[in-house]
């Protein structure tokens, strides 16, 4: 049975619901942030890599796939590709009038993508938060907001074994009495803490939320702060990072089963 792909799932959501705004930037999202064998005219060297564009009457398109064996199954034989995220391509390819062909004739999830989206996907991908400083009274339990934006904080979250030990939703009352809400990052590696902000107002975006606002912070565990983020929070636990696998070396002989074996 061919396995179903999150690119699969969030294309037939899309192709259900045609007039479902959230359904479309959940697919682009699951675009960006999925892994894509990208076919090459030739090996790619150094880094310059030249894709295998074809035209048709509307545009020029490169050929991309989510998963190996789909590209192999497509060209039916052996082509050199490089694998590289959806937004790494879509950034390479903006504004050359060059638009995606994914999964062509070997998936449900088949479509081509034009170079005008592959240009809005890129500059959206590109934006990066505000930076503001204001002081917070008080920190409160999270109001209710909606399920798209809570499940597209979790998949991002996901994403980021390693960044940061947890984070904490957080209703939030400035000093000028304005509300908020806010999402605080314990722990987080200074060198990530744009990453992470950048991941969170790429989710807040792909929820198509109209007039959405969240806002990021960063603490360490030790702050007293940390203790009311506790209190008050809805809590995501990140992941850790994978650790590499043991390897227990023995000396040779040192098993009395298996003796060195002499040449």
């Amino acid at each position: 049975m061919t396995e179903i792909t999150p690119i699969d799932t969030a294309h037939a959501a899309m192709e259900a619901a045609p007039e479902d705004d959230a359904a479309r930037m959940r697919f682009y999202e699951r675009l960006a942030d999925s892994e894509l064998f990208l076919m090459l005219t030739q090996e790619a060297k150094d880094d310059t890599i030249n894709p295998d564009l074809f035209e048709l009457p509307e545009a020029t398109f490169a050929l991309a796939f989510d998963r190996e064996d789909r590209l192999a199954q497509f060209a039916g034989r052996a082509v050199p590709y490089v694998a590289l995220s959806g937004r790494v391509i879509a950034g390479m390819m903006a504004g050359q009038g060059i638009g995606l062909g994914l999964n062509l004739d070997v998936a449900p999830s088949a479509i081509l993508i034009p170079p005008q989206a592959v240009d809005w996907l890129a500059a959206t991908l590109s934006e990066t938060p505000d930076q503001v400083e204001e002081r917070i009274k008080e920190f409160t339990h999270p109001a209710a907001l909606p399920e798209t934006l809570l499940t597209a904080l979790d998949t991002k979250l996901a994403m980021t074994a390693g960044l940061a030990r947890q984070a904490y939703l957080v209703g939030t009352t400035s000093e000028t009495g304005a509300k908020g809400h806010l999402l605080a990052f314990v722990d987080a590696k200074e060198t990530a803490q744009s990453a992470l902000a950048k991941a969170v107002g790429e989710a807040l975006t792909f929820s198509a939320l109209d007039a959405g606002v969240l806002d990021v912070g960063f603490f360490d565990a030790h702050d007293p702060t940390a203790a009311a983020l506790a209190r008050h929070g809805l809590r995501f636990d990140l992941p850790e990072p994978e650790r590499p696998a043991r390897v227990e070396h023995i000396a040779p002989g040192s098993d009395p089963d298996k003796p060195p074996i002499l040449k």
